[in-house]
C-alpha cells in the first residue's frame, strides 16, 4: 500500500491493514491477536484527546500516557514499543525489517547435554511446547547464574553455588522448575546428592475468583439489544460464556463446522489445552445462534468463523472485542463492577461457583469447563459458603486465665 493511502486511512482501517500486512509476512494468529489487543487501545486515546488523524507522534504520546498510568514489566513495555513501531512503519510506508533477533547464548556442553535430557523427559511426560519453552528459559538462566558463581559444569555444582544462584532468581516461579530439574539429575545419577532440597519453596497467593450472582448475570443478558444485528451477535457470543462457561479465546475461534444443530452439540478443540470438548447446545444458546447466523451474520464466503466484524473486512472478531462488549453491557445493566474483575472470564467462575453451590459434583464441573487437571476447580470450593458453614467448628467458651483477661482482669 502506498504511503499517501495509508496516511488517509481511519485508525480502524489502518490497524486492519497492518494486521493483514503482517499476516502476509506469516505472523501467527496469536501474534496478530496480541498486536490487535495492544494497538486497539490507541483509538479511545485519540477520541479522548480530540485527535482525528493518526501520526507516529500519536503512538508515542499514547505509549507515554499508558506508561504513566499503568505498571508494566520490561517485556510488556518492549511489546508495546514493537507494536507501535510496526504501526508507524506501516503508516509511513517504510520497508519491513526485522527489529531484533534474540540469540540464545549456549551453555557449556555439559550443561546443554543434561538440559536436553531433561527436555526429553518433559516431552515424555506430556508437557506442552509452551511449558517446555518456559522450563528451558528458567533452567538456562539459573545455570548461567551457577556459571557466574564458578560452577562450570554439572559435576562442579555444590550447595554453596546452588544457594547463591537461587537467591539470584528474579521470578520465584522458577524455583519449582529448578527443583524438578535437580530431582531429575539425582534420579538419573548425574549428581551425587539431591540438590533439590536446597531450592526454596514459593507458594503463590491464591486469589478467590470473581463471581456475579445469577440475578446479575440475567440482568446482564437482558441489557443486550437483540433487535440490532450487532446486538444479535453480541448476545450469541456472550451467552456461550454465561451459560456454557466457554473461554473467550474459544468463543472468537468457534467455526460453523463446530456447531451441530442436529445433535444440539458444540464440538471444538480448546485453544488452551488442545483437547476436544463437547458442550450441550442449550435451547437459549441454540435460538441465539440461529437468530444471529440466519438474520445478522455478514456474508463472508471465505471465513468459517461464526462471529464476524460488522464492518469490512468481515473477519473473525478478536478477544478484545469480546472484552469490550462485556464491559459495555455490564455498565448498561448498571451492575456494580467497581473493584471487581469484569472480563468474559468472570462468567466461567460465576458458572462454576453456581454449579458447586447447587451440589454439582466437582468432576462434572471440571468436565463442563474443559479443565484437564483433576484439581483445577478446587479453588471454587472457597465460594461454596453453605458447605463451608457445615465444616465450621463452634468456638469454645473462654476459661482459665483467658476468661479472666476478657473480663478485665490481669493479662494471661
Amino acid at each position: 500500500m502506498k504511503t499517501n493511502e495509508t496516511r488517509n486511512l481511519s485508525f480502524p482501517d489502518l490497524l486492519d491493514g497492518l494486521l493483514q500486512y503482517l499476516g502476509n509476512k506469516s505472523y501467527s494468529q496469536g501474534s496478530l491477536d496480541n498486536y490487535r489487543r495492544t494497538l486497539c487501545k490507541i483509538e479511545p486515546y485519540m477520541i479522548a484527546h480530540g485527535i482525528d488523524e493518526y501520526t507516529p507522534s500519536v503512538g508515542t504520546g499514547y505509549y507515554e500516557h499508558y506508561l504513566a498510568t499503568h505498571e508494566l514489566g520490561q517485556s510488556r513495555q518492549k511489546a508495546m514499543v514493537t507494536a507501535i513501531r510496526r504501526l508507524n512503519d506501516f503508516h509511513s510506508g517504510s520497508e519491513y525489517t526485522i527489529i531484533s533477533e534474540h540469540n540464545i547464548e549456549l551453555l557449556s556442553d555439559d550443561y546443554e547435554r543434561v538440559l536436553d535430557m531433561f527436555v526429553v523427559q518433559c516431552i515424555e511426560a506430556g508437557n506442552k511446547p509452551a511449558t517446555i519453552k518456559s522450563k528451558k528459559f528458567f533452567i538456562r538462566n539459573f545455570l548461567n547464574d551457577c556459571i557466574s558463581n564458578g560452577c562450570m559444569g554439572i559435576h562442579s555444582l555444590d550447595p554453596s553455588c546452588v544457594c547463591k544462584a537461587c537467591l539470584m532468581v528474579g521470578n520465584k516461579d522458577a524455583w519449582a522448575v529448578i527443583r524438578s530439574f535437580f530431582r531429575f539429575l539425582n534420579i538419573n545419577g548425574l549428581t551425587e546428592f539431591d540438590l533439590s532440597t536446597l531450592v526454596p519453596h514459593y507458594k503463590k497467593k491464591t486469589n478467590i475468583p470473581t463471581t456475579y450472582s445469577e440475578e446479575e448475570i440475567l440482568k446482564f443478558e437482558k441489557a443486550i439489544d437483540c433487535t440490532s444485528n450487532i446486538g444479535k451477535r453480541d448476545y450469541a457470543m456472550l451467552i456461550l460464556a454465561t451459560r456454557l462457561g466457554m473461554r473467550s479465546g474459544d468463543i472468537v475461534k468457534i467455526s460453523m463446522n463446530d456447531l451441530d444443530f442436529k445433535s444440539n452439540k458444540i464440538n471444538f478443540i480448546q485453544q488452551k489445552t488442545g483437547e476436544m470438548l463437547q458442550l450441550p447446545m442449550l435451547p437459549e444458546v441454540r435460538d441465539s445462534l440461529i437468530d444471529y447466523i440466519s438474520n445478522a451474520r455478514p456474508d463472508a464466503p471465505g471465513d468459517d468463523a461464526v462471529f464476524l466484524r460488522h464492518s469490512a473486512p468481515y473477519q473473525a472478531v478478536s478477544t478484545a472485542v469480546l472484552r469490550f462488549v462485556t464491559t459495555k453491557y455490564f455498565k448498561k445493566a448498571d451492575i456494580d463492577i467497581s473493584c471487581k474483575k469484569h472480563g468474559p472470564h468472570v462468567f466461567r467462575s460465576s458458572l462454576a461457583s453456581s454449579m458447586v453451590n447447587d451440589d454439582v459434583p466437582y468432576d462434572a464441573v471440571r468436565k463442563i469447563l474443559g479443565h484437564s487437571e483433576p484439581d483445577a476447580i478446587k479453588h471454587y470450593a472457597k465460594l461454596d459458603i453453605e458447605k463451608l458453614r457445615e465444616c465450621a467448628i463452634m468456638v469454645p467458651k473462654p476459661s482459665g486465665s483467658f476468661k479472666i483477661f476478657l473480663e478485665g482482669g490481669a493479662k494471661p
